[in-house]
């Protein structure tokens, strides 16, 4: 399944990896989006590297929610990861 950019609203349901720096490495976690009137799901609540957090966001997803990818702190997509639709 091709992640995709995150949105400025993404639906209830959707998958998403957030990507940032730890010193020299880049890491991430992954959370669902809730009903906006209530707080995301993360799962786990620790960092991860990001094919580890990838292949979580996968089995959550199940192919049936779409998954998203936040980059931040100048992280720049790595194609080894996937492939990132715009």
């Amino acid at each position: 399944m091709p992640i995709q950019q995150l949105p400025d609203n993404p639906v209830p349901g959707a998958i998403i990896v957030k990507l940032y720096r730890y010193g020299d490495e880049v890491r991430g976690y992954v959370r669902q989006v809730t009903d906006p009137s209530e707080e995301d799901i993360i799962f786990p609540g620790e960092e991860m590297e990001p094919d580890a957090a990838f292949r979580l966001a996968r089995a959550h997803s199940r192919g049936e929610t779409p998954i998203y990818v936040e980059l931040v702190e100048d992280v720049q997509w790595d194609p080894g990861w996937g492939t990132l639709i715009s």
